[in-house]
């Protein structure tokens, strides 16, 4: 279980622990890269006001209260708290068919999935349950995350080409897409297609570029000057700005009953993808990292979220990647975003008027892109191709079915894989080489340590569902033998557990064995192992001379034996 930081102790929870130590150099560092965070997420954050359905000044909200809030109590030093992708489309799919997107009754039922995720976050910190993202495996996560990029990019096709779209199912939506096709709006995907190509340009010859701040302004320059409005392009419009009017979202008990689903969908994909970006920053980093107090300032961020009047919030791997680039190492760069993003607020949001919807659409398409891993998938197609097939799966289902049934069969496949890997894990015999050292060899009957010796390694702990296909193996490995087996030993180091059904198999196998001549021995015991014979009574029927500490002393024992015989 995981430790408590050291300033939650005593004097009671402190905060801001993630900017410590602060010294002048890295602070100067972290502000200039709190600024050109800034200058690239102002750009993604309106984006995803797309993808999860809520007003433009949303998507600024995300990156305002919530980062402050995670830097006061989150762990991470490195971690970016505030709008993303995946959560965002969990919550236009859940909220889809509840109220009109854009509307004030949609933005309050989004706050109030922002505010039900942070009370699940919290509890999950109460009961220190910070090991939970364990049970989500990168494999599935590529497969989730390139899901949503497709469904993403499909949902933002009507925008960049001015095409009616009045379905929320992916497939429907590409299908009515290409029937529209001669409908195209020109000047739109004019638009579109300038603002896509200038950002991947942007982002292949000159990464550390705020290519999408670069993109935005020229696209709301060029509307201005040019009356985009009089060619047909749909603006956004007038944006209200100003610091956000803090309440509480409404506490009905129907509201909550209905988007407890999809808070809990949120949830999940916020401690999975937040703790595997901020474990990952702070291993290269080799820094402190307790995931239960991120946990803490996952809940902080997203109740502020809901406070302010935004959407769920999520830790980026991306906008950490970001933050990382721009030669930050502590929450002080993000509270400069902050900084940053309050004065766009107060002073700045009237271009916003002019931008295009299509512009905000091929953001929304450049990220899109990007959550879709490609290089991921090649990797696992190399490397693995059953949990290739896998990663493919979970992405079909998330286009096909939706988001919140996507990540559910996430969760479903992820420890479906693991049970599988208990329930048939590796094994081997062992043999010794020349030199006298013990090698693996794939499990057969015919490979003997010596003659009458068998050594059998089982690559997981012995439990209900994997004791069967453990004593299958190992009956297997006597009968088939070509010549006759004196001792099975089984070398248990890689097993730390056994339960009551396996103890009772192992009895069975004990007996088995004796009745056609065969002693059973173990080596590389460990105390676990021991301790759970002896709490199951399976150390009274077994004989403790046959126990081993390791398989040389095993040997040994063998060879005297067979001496004195």
């Amino acid at each position: 279980m995981d430790k408590e930081p050291a300033g939650a102790k005593g004097t009671g929870l402190q905060l801001f622990q993630s900017l410590l130590p602060v010294e002048k150099t890295s602070a100067i560092r972290d502000a200039l890269a709190g600024f050109t965070l800034a200058a690239m997420n102002v750009p993604q954050a309106l984006g995803y006001t797309k993808i999860a359905g809520t007003p433009v000044i949303s998507g600024l909200y995300t990156l305002l209260l919530p980062l402050i809030a995670f830097a006061a109590l989150g762990s991470s030093r490195y971690l970016v708290v505030a709008a993303d992708s995946a959560t965002a489309a969990i919550l236009a799919t859940g909220l889809s068919g509840l109220a009109t997107p854009n509307s004030a009754q949609y933005l309050a039922l989004a706050s109030l999935v922002a505010l039900l995720t942070a009370g699940l976050l919290l509890l999950a910190r109460l009961f220190r349950l910070g090991f939970l993202s364990d049970f989500l495996s990168r494999t599935v996560l590529v497969g989730f995350l390139t899901g949503v990029g497709f469904q993403v990019g499909i949902a933002v096709l009507g925008e960049l080409l001015r095409l009616p779209v009045h379905t929320n199912q992916p497939l429907e939506q590409l299908l009515t897409i290409v029937r529209e096709l001669p409908h195209i709006h020109g000047p739109t995907f004019a638009v579109s297609l300038s603002v896509i190509t200038s950002i991947l340009v942007l982002r292949r010859l000159a990464p550390h570029l705020p290519g999408a701040l670069i993109a935005v302004v020229a696209a709301i320059a060029a509307s201005a000057s040019l009356d985009f409005a009089g060619y047909g392009i749909e603006l956004i419009g007038p944006v209200s700005g100003g610091f956000p009017h803090l309440a509480l979202p409404p506490l009905d008990s129907t509201l909550i009953k209905n988007l407890l689903p999809t808070a809990g969908a949120c949830f999940i994909m916020i401690v999975a993808q937040s703790s595997v970006t901020s474990r990952a920053y702070a291993t290269r980093h080799h820094q402190a990292l307790d995931p239960n107090r991120d946990l803490l300032g996952l809940s902080a961020a997203n109740a502020a979220a809901a406070l302010s009047g935004t959407f769920v919030v999520n830790g980026s791997p991306t906008q950490t990647a970001m933050v990382e680039n721009s030669g930050g190492s502590s929450q002080l760069a993000h509270l400069s975003t902050a900084l940053v993003v309050l004065l766009v607020l107060l002073f700045l949001t009237g271009p916003l008027q002019y931008l295009p919807v299509s512009a905000l659409g091929a953001i929304v398409f450049t990220i899109a892109i990007h959550l879709i891993d490609f290089k991921g998938l090649a990797d696992l197609k190399a490397k693995a191709h059953g949990e290739w097939i896998l990663a493919l799966v979970t992405a079909s289902a998330v286009v096909v079915l939706g988001v919140e049934h996507g990540i559910i069969l996430a969760i479903v496949l992820s420890l479906l894989d693991h049970v599988r890997r208990g329930y048939r894990p590796h094994t081997a015999i062992e043999v010794l080489d020349e030199a006298g050292n013990w090698r693996w060899q794939a499990a057969s009957a015919s490979s003997h340590a010596e003659p009458g010796l068998v050594v059998f390694w089982f690559g997981a702990d012995l439990y209900y569902a994997s004791v069967n296909h453990f004593c299958t193996q190992a009956l297997a490995l006597v009968r088939e033998s070509s010549q006759p087996v004196a001792w099975l030993v089984i070398d248990a180091g890689a097993i730390t557990g056994v339960d009551y059904s396996a103890a009772g198999s192992l009895l069975e196998l004990h007996d088995n064995l004796a009745k056609i001549g065969v002693r059973l021995a173990f080596a590389h015991a460990s105390v676990d192992f021991q301790n759970d014979l002896n709490r199951l009574h399976v150390m009274e029927i077994l004989d403790r001379s046959l126990i081993f500490d390791r398989l040389h002393d095993c040997l040994s024992a063998y060879r005297n034996r067979a001496e004195q015989r």
